[in-house]
């Protein structure tokens, strides 16, 4: 993995060629002098150089954005999409918010991963304290009122998936008797290995993270993380097997407040409708504890509203019952 991040890095920055390198290091002065529209004349001229250049194109499709040409940011994606296979540019993404490409159910994986392996040695000061997160916070208040609520002293083993520098393990970490981290990438991993808050911590895929366990977690979180995901579908089925009977499960997502399921925003992060999470919550067999809408974080300064979530697999006795009244074995 630490190759693959150093692979990462020199895509970003080098095309091969001194020329084309120096013309994008220009554009970037432009453009961090808000001139994006001389940037992205001056990256086409270094992709001239350099057609096979794929961080290029990826440059090249910022530019264009911010200088409102979307119609050349979407054909410099379009070629980005055919020159990344392992999709780390995120070039499906951003042709999908911009209505030129389907986005897809499932987790772009290569994007997600790569987009937090460059962001982990800065992601809590940028996160916490210019953006002003606060998810882990929110939902280690609902989980406590809910402890108290049903009479749980404890956890015995806790699953805290896209545990990224471990923001929400240090909530959890007085509540659980083992916690376990989660992330699919390997610099999260790396940051919150330092902090000596998990028993344990892996580098994997959410989904087939859960796939790969069977009843052992009484409690599952997942902070921010299940807007990189999409369909909400996949990823509750996955859930509920991992899980014991009477395990809670307590995550966040962005929100909106149209018909649509979800729909993908310019930021790259999916948004999910109230109602419809709501619903794929009780379709998936969960029993709703709490499911409220707060604000989570400002992006460029505008507040972002979300949606909090506690909720619990049913516990034996009551799935038993409902068993034996579908099987007509309680009488009227």
């Amino acid at each position: 993995m630490f190759s693959k991040v150093l692979v990462l890095t020199k895509a970003f920055y080098s095309s091969g060629d001194v020329i084309a390198d120096r013309r994008a290091d220009y554009a970037r002065m432009l453009a961090d002098q808000g001139d994006h529209q001389a940037a992205s004349e001056l990256m086409e001229q270094a992709l001239e150089i350099a057609p096979d250049w794929a961080a290029g194109w990826d440059l090249a499709g910022g530019y264009h954005q911010k200088a409102g040409n979307i119609a050349a940011a979407i054909a410099a994606w379009r070629r980005l999409e055919a020159l990344d296979d392992d999709g780390v540019f995120g070039a499906r993404l951003k042709l999908a918010a911009h209505n030129a490409g389907p986005a897809g159910e499932g987790t772009a994986v290569g994007y997600v991963e790569a987009l937090f392996d460059q962001y982990a040695a800065k992601f809590e000061d940028a996160l916490v304290g210019k953006l002003g997160y606060r998810v882990p916070d929110l939902l280690d208040d609902l989980v406590g009122a809910e402890m108290q609520r049903l009479g749980i002293a404890g956890f015995e083993r806790a699953l805290d998936l896209g545990c990224g520098t471990g923001l929400m393990g240090e909530k959890l970490r007085a509540k659980v008797g083992h916690l376990e981290g989660v992330d699919i990438s390997a610099a999260m991993i790396a940051e919150t290995a330092r902090k000596g808050i998990y028993d344990s911590l892996q580098k994997a895929e959410l989904v087939a993270t859960l796939n790969s366990r069977r009843a052992d977690a009484d409690l599952v979180t997942a902070a921010d993380v299940l807007i990189y995901c999409g369909a909400l579908q996949p990823i509750l089925a996955a859930l509920l097997p991992a899980m014991r009977p009477g395990g809670l499960v307590a995550f966040s997502l962005e929100a909106h407040d149209g018909d649509e399921e979800l729909f993908l925003r310019p930021s790259l992060r999916y948004a999910h409708g109230v109602e419809a999470a709501r619903k794929a919550l009780l379709l998936a067999g969960l029993e709703i504890l709490r499911f409220e809408t707060a604000v989570l974080r400002f992006d460029r300064g505008a507040p972002i509203t979300g949606i909090l979530v506690v909720a619990r697999r049913p516990p034996v006795e009551l799935t038993a019952a409902n068993d034996a009244v579908e099987g007509g074995d309680v009488a009227a």
